[in-house]
């Protein structure tokens, strides 16, 4: 269900404006609203405003910093933390009792978060929680006045590190106000500048690369590719519509000289590089253009102007959730004849 898109002597700008092109017109042809023009957002912005990286525009509530708020807090569950951020689930405080606050509780706690501090805007303008006693007064009235607080509003805050504090965010404020996908306008986005590195690896401690290997770097962050690697950013991107990824893409590396700079980063011998991707590189010593690309999830696109919330309502033929096609019955048994003659050998599982 994916269709690619390659295109040479291009940028990331040349990419969006003819992908976005493609997709809008297949919204028109379907008799659907195109939305306008394509909004662009970096990723870190799009992870600090709304915690996830494929953010849905169609409602507000979004992540709030509170960190100055409590600088100087003596609440212990706020001190000390690298970043405390907030959501406003405004007019939702009754529909939540303690059951479903504690269900969320214990949700972002099994995304790695210490905790979640929620509190109800009551009639005259206070605040209701058991850690309400614990805030300053100060603290209180600029907690309110940062999420534009209003009697009847569930404020609901994280504080932890700041990747784990935007996620748990984002998803409760995807639970709580993601609207179904056939309503409301279509709202189109493109996710940019994504982290060229996602970690590092636990055993050589090298950069553990976040989308293949072949990514083109920002050009600004070149010169912090071994200095500060963490911090450097790719020319990879998303294209997002109402919450869902119809597709991703990057310009790709064309210099042989900065690609052997990433597999050197990445701990990739010149010997092993030559042996799993010769075929990729060797066209670089003559000269291979600047070039990126797209891929479409046609099946997401399909699904969302067709208003089903499971893509699988629009595959023609989808698999069972255990990969079992129920029209053919693969995966089926394989003859030891057709192992044998593709050097395939079956191990019993471990014990």
């Amino acid at each position: 269900m994916q269709l690619d898109a390659e295109m040479s002597f291009v940028d990331q700008d040349d990419v969006h404006r003819a992908i976005g092109a493609a997709v809008l017109a297949a919204a028109q042809a379907a008799g659907k609203d195109t939305g306008g023009e394509i909004v662009k957002i970096t990723w870190h912005e799009a992870m600090n405003r709304f915690g996830v990286d494929k953010p849905d525009l169609r409602f507000a509530m979004e992540l709030n910093d509170l960190t100055d708020v409590f600088a100087s807090t003596g609440f212990k569950a706020f001190a000390g933390a690298h970043t405390i951020k907030g959501i406003n689930a405004a007019g939702k405080a009754d529909e939540f009792g303690r059951n479903k606050l504690d269900a969320m509780t214990d949700k972002v706690k099994k995304m790695g978060a210490k905790g979640l501090v929620w509190l109800k805007v009551a009639a005259d303008g206070s605040l209701e929680s058991p850690v309400a006693k614990f805030l300053a007064e100060t603290e209180q009235a600029a907690l309110k006045e940062r999420l534009g607080a209003e009697p009847g509003d569930l404020l609901l805050i994280v504080a932890d590190d700041w990747t784990t504090t935007c996620e748990a965010l984002g998803t409760l404020r995807n639970d709580i106000g993601r609207p179904p996908v056939f309503e409301g306008p279509y709202r189109y986005l493109w996710v940019v500048d994504f982290p060229m590195f996602v970690g590092l690896d636990e055993v050589s401690g090298r950069p553990i690369p976040a989308h293949h290997p072949f990514t083109q770097p920002h050009p600004d962050d070149l010169h912090m590719l071994e200095s500060d690697p963490m911090n450097v950013r790719s020319q990879a991107y998303d294209l997002v519509l109402n919450g869902w990824e119809l597709g991703s893409g990057s310009i790709r590396i064309h210099q042989h000289e900065l690609q052997a700079r990433i597999f050197t980063i990445l701990g990739i011998s010149d010997e092993e590089a030559q042996k799993k991707f010769g075929f990729f590189l060797n066209p670089f010593r003559f000269g291979a253009p600047p070039h990126g690309g797209f891929a479409f999830g046609i099946d997401r696109l399909v699904a969302i102007l067709a208003g089903e919330e499971n893509i699988r309502e629009v595959i023609a033929f989808p698999k069972t959730q255990s990969g079992m096609d129920p029209m053919t019955n693969a995966p089926t048994p394989v003859a030891q004849k057709q192992l044998d003659e593709l050097g395939i050998r079956v191990l019993p599982p471990k014990s």
